[in-house]
């Protein structure tokens, strides 16, 4: 009898680790009856890189530099005229070998002057306005439209106000002789892109380098 028992025990199947269990009760659990479909390992990571490479490639390619066109006949105003008379186009005009010279330094000078002047104007306007319109208004309606007029336009000089610093450093960077030269680089900015922009610090290719690290990496 004892044989017959170590035999049928011996005959019997071990059941694999990876049956699942029955539930209590005696019932399957419909959680061990679910497959979840799943991408085969191989494939899910060739698709990641190949989608990886494709958006690095894309966001590392920078727009193509703005070509500034000189007009021939504008070449030698510069010569004869000073630096108040002279126009933009005659300052693109002005041979490459000429950059940065005295009269192109002042000729920028009195545009940062002519910006700084007109940021002040717009802040003594602001303040008359602000002071005109403390007259209380009975109809809510209006009075919601006054106080956003305000606030849009004391957020257009607080921007104003940062412009302002920026210009201060600019003409500090005329005097020091420094200006029209990239920060990081060394190299000339440009006369367009300083006609466009007459406070910037950085080259357009510098600029755009910048811009990438901050939309990749954050502030």
């Amino acid at each position: 009898m004892k044989k017959t028992a170590a035999a049928s025990t011996t005959s019997v199947p071990a059941t694999p680790a990876t049956t699942a269990a029955p539930a209590r009760g005696g019932r399957v659990s419909r959680l061990s009856q679910l497959t979840v479909p799943s991408m085969p390992q191989s494939v899910a990571s060739t698709a990641a890189k190949s989608s990886f490479v494709q958006i690095t490639s894309n966001a590392l390619v920078p727009p193509p530099p703005i070509a500034v066109k000189k007009d021939p006949k504008l070449v030698n105003n510069w010569k004869t005229k000073s630096p108040e008379e002279l126009s933009d186009a005659e300052v693109i005009a002005m041979p490459d070998s000429e950059y940065m010279n005295e009269k192109q330094m002042a000729f920028f000078r009195l545009k940062l002057q002519e910006l700084k002047r007109g940021i002040l104007e717009n802040a003594g306007e602001t303040t008359e306005h602000l002071r005109e319109d403390t007259v209380v208004v009975p109809d809510p309606a209006d009075r919601a439209t006054i106080e956003e007029e305000h606030a849009l336009e004391l957020r257009t000089r607080d921007r104003e106000r940062k412009l302002l610093k920026k210009i201060e450093q600019s003409i500090q960077r005329i005097d020091a002789g420094d200006y029209g030269y990239c920060d990081e680089t060394g190299e000339p900015i440009g006369v367009g892109r300083l006609l466009a922009r007459p406070t910037a610090t950085l080259s357009l290719e510098a600029q755009q380098r910048r811009e990438l690290k901050q939309k990749m990496f954050g502030d």
